[in-house]
């Protein structure tokens, strides 16, 4: 049977000649019209490398594009743009000070005379998010939005362009399941219309359920093309990590961790009392009266909609936000109004949702970004100890298998990579509390495992954990407690004993579902 091709990467390689490094060798894929294509493979495995050269953002080191069956050179995104291809990043390429309207229409701006058309911009972009179901507002400024609101209005920004070829880039990674499968209802709309879409993702469960085929990439190489009905997520996996399923620092025999009971939980570490954030100009506050306790070997899940607090929650929880009304206690003191330096000086360890404006400093090293917060341990009589940095540094790359060089930039790793940086460098330095925002958002299937095993270690060793994320099934399995945030304010509080049966989990994925969205009553 054959196939109408939208596009064709022909024996694409990249080599980076100052680091000897091909992060594409001798790949080719076919994109077929009207078809979803999902690209799977571990971080580092450059699949967003062969993306980005087919949008025009690097330049190949050899091979040919062709879109609709004739060749073409794609310089840069413009050049792309023209041939009807365009893409979401992992990283977002948004304007924090500008309107969502003003975001996504950059570029080609309605104009009034010679000014730009403010009332035109935002009437067409509340069209395209009434369209495809969006929790965005046209006018709300990027840098009030939770990171799940940035990723839709980067995907806005396609839709609003009417690409014929779309390129996503972990598009769910900071979704709530709702959103998710609105989105999945607009992409089947799209392909039903003629278009054709490509999906970096690392969930197994989203290739089954979305795409036609999907294209497994292991060492800058293309391993297997597979018709996805045709596959399972076994063997998928097992493509992806060379038949290595188990994630690094574990073997088959070791035992799986299980949650904490809540009723032996320990003392009280952190507490909200009656907090309250307003919001400017609005009516409705971002944070309504939150009260709850983090306890000493406890992991307390929060989900929610983005839009509903947990942003706003996780600012504060980061010293960046200051409260309204209220009071946050820490082991029975009042720390309502201290800053990030010195909650991270009381014992706060923190995994940023945002981890390139919040979580590290691009343009230093690897070594550099590590070290944050820890200088002291690594001085001596006023000097730094080298050696032992050096060393400190090279067992983090080894242990959490962190693809890249201790002394060159982090802008340098894969986003993947950065995100296992982070991790790495707060989990070391624990002390007391630890907030994680999305921990997984861009890692692979090994990387994620990984993640949640030291998860439930910290909590093993008494810690006190705050998890934050869109992915329930994420909040589902590491939980103790799940308190679920609507409109600001703490609408449901579920228990979650390792105990649960498979079919009551399942309703309690349910419930949780329906307190995200305002419905549950129980």
């Amino acid at each position: 049977m054959g196939f109408e091709l939208a596009a064709e990467l022909r024996n694409i390689s990249k080599l980076y000649s100052t680091t000897s490094f091909w992060a594409n060798r001798n790949v080719s894929l076919d994109l077929r019209k009207g078809e979803i294509l999902c690209l799977a493979g571990e971080n580092g495995a450059g699949k967003s490398t062969l993306m980005k050269i087919l949008y025009g953002l690097v330049p190949p080191t050899g091979g040919g594009i062709f879109i609709n069956g004739k060749p073409v050179k794609i310089h840069s995104p413009l050049d792309a743009n023209r041939f009807g291809i365009g893409m979401v990043h992992q990283h977002f390429m948004l304007f924090p000070e500008l309107t969502v309207a003003q975001n996504v229409v950059m570029g080609i701006e309605p104009r009034k005379g010679i000014f730009y058309h403010f009332e035109k911009a935002n009437k067409a972009v509340a069209r395209v998010i009434e369209e495809h179901h969006f929790s965005v507002e046209a006018d709300a400024p990027v840098s009030s939005l939770t990171i799940g609101q940035m990723q839709q209005v980067e995907i806005l920004k396609l839709f609003y362009r009417d690409a014929d070829i779309l390129i996503l880039d972990e598009p769910t990674a900071v979704l709530t399941d709702q959103e998710i499968a609105s989105l999945f209802k607009t992409f089947r709309r799209l392909v039903s219309a003629g278009k054709s879409l490509i999906l970096i993702t690392h969930k197994l469960g989203e290739i089954k359920q979305i795409s036609d085929r999907a294209a497994i990439m292991r060492n800058g190489e293309m391993i297997a093309v597979r018709d996805t009905r045709d596959t399972d997520e076994e063997e998928i996996s097992s493509l992806m990590m060379g038949g290595v399923l188990n994630p690094p620092g574990t073997n088959k025999e070791k035992a799986p961790l299980r949650r904490g009971n809540h009723e032996e939980a320990g003392e009280a570490v952190l507490s909200f009392e009656n907090v309250t954030v307003l919001r400017r100009a609005q009516e409705l506050p971002a944070l309504d009266n939150v009260s709850f306790t983090v306890h000493k070997g406890e992991v307390l899940g929060f989900a929610g909609v983005g839009g509903n607090g947990l942003g706003t929650l996780e600012a504060v929880l980061g010293g960046f936000l200051p409260i309204t009304r209220g009071r946050i206690v820490h082991r029975g003191e009042d720390i309502s109004f201290l800053k990030t330096r010195r909650l991270r000086k009381r014992g706060l360890a923190y995994v940023p949702g945002d981890r390139l404006s919040v979580g590290c400093a691009l343009d230093a090293t690897v070594t550099e970004n590590m070290m944050i917060n820890r200088r002291a341990q690594f001085s001596r009589r006023g000097f730094l100890d080298r050696k032992t940095v050096d060393s400190f540094a090279e067992e983090l790359l080894e242990r959490y298998r962190i693809d890249g060089e201790k002394e060159k930039p982090v802008r340098s790793l894969s986003g993947g990579n950065i995100q296992k940086m982070i991790l790495a460098r707060e989990i070391e330095q624990y002390r007391d509390y630890i907030v994680f925002s999305e921990p997984t958002w861009g890692l692979d299937v090994s990387a994620g495992r990984y993640v949640y095993e030291e998860i439930g270690m910290l909590r093993n060793k008494g810690g006190a954990v705050i998890l934050i994320s869109s992915n329930l099934d994420e909040i589902l399995f590491n939980a103790d407690r799940i308190l679920v945030f609507y409109r600001g304010a703490v609408a449901a509080e579920f228990s979650n004993p390792p105990s649960l049966l498979a079919e009551d989990r399942s309703r309690l994925k349910e419930e949780i579902g329906a307190a995200m969205l305002g419905l549950y009553h129980g």
